[in-house]
């Protein structure tokens, strides 16, 4: 009965050390996750007022943080957040009913592929920011040019990715496929395109930053609202938290376009075996 006794409180204790050492872990993990973060805040706090860098130029963040809640309070940070938003993601999406399909066609078919490259290659050198004049006087200063340039941008990592996906499926899973005879479309529908998703969100997540970078830039030419819009001004009134304030909420969008994404590729993956952290 001692002996029993003695396991039932080791194993408790045991218990005990796991419920009250699994949220120092998660501590731990996050701490190592942000701790680049936070020194980058502190540095930003104390470089300002101890006169290493002009905090007219480079206000502390305490007073940006102020600012961006001023922003808050009053709705304007709301309603130019707004703005973004619906743009970015109307071009982004337009971007990925666009670019996967073609993806996916000239990766599978090979005729197609070698008449278009060519025309692919001079287009996908071409700089989306390089463009923007011409997307301005063709479209007009208004939500067509801006949505239309995001759609370019975003486009070329997507269809790449898509492309490169679909040819670089593993050869022996398509030879299996085809021992147990299945057809080309049941072929592509149930091995190449589930092997290429991988491949294919890669290049959704880097279309989903290439949207942000570009947005901002097609909105601080003919814009009344947006986050670049919202920098642009502050910058020629001189109005410097409001400017990192916009520069600071343009982050947080990124990383959270960047989130849902990672958690959408993890549902369409849910095959990949997942690595240990």
């Amino acid at each position: 009965m001692a002996s029993v006794g003695q396991t039932v409180t080791l194993s408790e204790k045991h218990s005990r050390r796991k419920v009250l050492s699994f949220p120092n872990l998660s501590l731990k993990k996050l701490f190592k996750r942000f701790i680049a973060i936070f020194a980058l805040l502190i540095i930003w706090e104390i470089s300002p007022r101890l006169g290493i860098v002009d905090r007219t130029f480079l206000p502390p963040f305490s007073e940006v943080i102020q600012a961006w809640w001023q922003l808050v309070l009053s709705g304007e940070l709301l309603s130019h957040f707004k703005a973004s938003l619906a743009r970015s993601l109307t071009g982004f999406s337009l971007a990925i009913l666009f670019a996967i399909p073609l993806g996916l066609l000239l990766g599978w078919y090979r005729p197609l592929a070698e008449i278009l490259t060519p025309l692919l290659e001079v287009f996908r050198n071409t700089a989306a920011l390089a463009l923007l004049p011409v997307f301005i006087l063709i479209l007009g200063i208004g939500e067509t040019s801006k949505i239309s340039i995001i759609v370019y941008a975003c486009s070329w990592p997507i269809l790449l990715n898509t492309i490169s996906g679909v040819k670089n499926v593993d050869p022996l899973l398509i030879k299996s496929a085809k021992s147990m005879g299945l057809s080309s479309f049941r072929l592509f529908q149930k091995v190449i395109l589930p092997a290429s998703i991988p491949t294919i969100f890669t290049g959704i997540r880097l279309a989903g930053a290439s949207s942000i970078l570009v947005l901002i830039a097609a909105e601080m030419v003919g814009a009344k609202a947006g986050l670049g819009y919202l920098i642009n001004y502050a910058q020629y009134n001189f109005q410097v938290p409001n400017m990192y304030a916009g520069i600071i909420t343009i982050s947080a969008l990124g990383l959270l376009f960047n989130w849902i994404l990672i958690k959408l590729e993890r549902y369409f993956t849910s095959w990949k075996p997942t690595q240990s952290e």
